[in-house]
């Protein structure tokens, strides 16, 4: 099940950030998220290192910790994508598609012309979208 998503600018600015958890976490939420800024970096500084191919946009999991793992995108334009699940089993095509899918629906709303660059993400157009492709996370694939 994912717990969070989130979109931070190339200056580590969060540019949306949303929970779908009942519970009131989103402050170690956000903290997880911000923590894995650091291994995104790291990998993105060190491809040789972390095995990434450069023009690879999918980083895979970042930070897996007991309750959670991370899974991280990043876009042409520096922009990064975060999941948090609670699923300890997450095959990396889903996580893939998943990250398509939200990238379209990304594009889609700083496509905007009243999107202003740089800012956050406030449509509500945009959260719908986001909150469908979380809904339907791993269904495709077990069909």
């Amino acid at each position: 099940m994912i717990v969070c998503v989130a979109v931070v600018g190339h200056q580590n600015n969060p540019l949306y950030i949303q929970s779908f958890t009942k519970a009131d976490d989103s402050l170690k939420l956000h903290h997880i998220v911000h923590c894995s800024l650091d291994v995104v970096d790291e990998r993105v500084n060190n491809p040789k290192k972390s095995g990434l191919i450069i023009n690879e946009t999918f980083l895979g999991l970042l930070n897996p910790t007991e309750n959670y793992k991370v899974y991280g995108y990043l876009t042409n334009t520096k922009v990064k994508f975060i999941l948090v699940t609670t699923d300890l089993e997450v095959r990396d095509a889903d996580a893939r598609v998943f990250f398509g899918r939200f990238h379209t629906a990304y594009v889609n709303a700083v496509s905007n012309p009243f999107h202003i660059p740089g800012k956050k993400i406030t449509s509500r157009k945009f959260a719908e979208r986001v909150s469908t492709i979380v809904k339907s996370f791993g269904l495709s694939s077990s069909s």
